[in-house]
C-alpha cells in the first residue's frame, strides 16, 4: 500500500486528524505541516498515478473539485495567490499539494522573499514547528470547511 492509500484508509475509518471534507473525486485534507498556512491536499480517492489514466469525465471533474478546493484554501487563509502541484514518484498516487502563498513568504530563502514552495529546505517545511496545534487544526479545517461548503 501507499502512503495516499494509507491516509485514505485512515479517513475512512475515522483515524485521520486532518480529514476536512469528502468530494466525489477525492478527499480535503490540511497538510501534516504549516511552513505556509492553509497548505491543503486533495487525494484522488482511486490509486491512479497519471490524470491522462482517467477518462475525460473523471479527469475533468478532478480537475474542477481541485479548483474548488484551491478557492476554498484561499478564501478560507487570506492567500495573496495559490501556488498548485500535482507531483510524485515514489508511491505516485495521484494528490494536489495547494498552497496559499502571500508575498515575502519565503523570507531568506527567496529573492525579496519571494519565489517557489521548494525552495524552502525540505527539514524547515516538515519541521515539527510547523505542525499544527490540535486547536490550530480544529480552526483550520472549520475555516476550509466552511469555504468548501459555500462553493459546493
Amino acid at each position: 500500500m501507499c502512503l495516499i492509500c494509507d491516509r485514505i484508509n485512515m479517513i475512512k475509518n475515522g483515524t485521520n486528524p486532518y480529514f476536512v471534507k469528502e468530494l466525489q473525486t477525492g478527499y480535503v485534507v490540511i497538510g501534516d505541516h504549516q511552513y505556509f498556512k492553509g497548505y491543503t491536499l486533495f487525494l484522488y480517492k482511486q490509486h491512479k498515478t497519471e490524470l491522462f489514466q482517467l477518462d475525460m469525465e473523471e479527469r475533468t471533474l478532478f480537475l474542477k473539485e481541485m479548483s474548488i478546493v484551491a478557492e476554498a484554501a484561499s478564501k478560507a487563509f487570506g492567500a495573496e495567490k495559490m501556488n498548485y502541484e500535482l507531483l510524485g514518484m515514489g508511491d505516485s498516487h495521484m494528490h494536489w499539494h495547494l498552497y496559499p502563498r502571500a508575498f515575502g513568504d519565503l523570507g531568506e530563502y527567496g529573492v525579496n522573499g519571494n519565489g517557489p514552495v521548494w525552495w524552502i529546505p525540505l527539514n524547515k517545511l516538515q519541521s515539527d514547528e510547523c505542525r499544527p496545534t490540535p486547536d490550530e487544526l480544529n480552526k483550520m479545517k472549520s475555516a476550509l470547511l466552511t469555504e468548501l461548503n459555500k462553493l459546493i
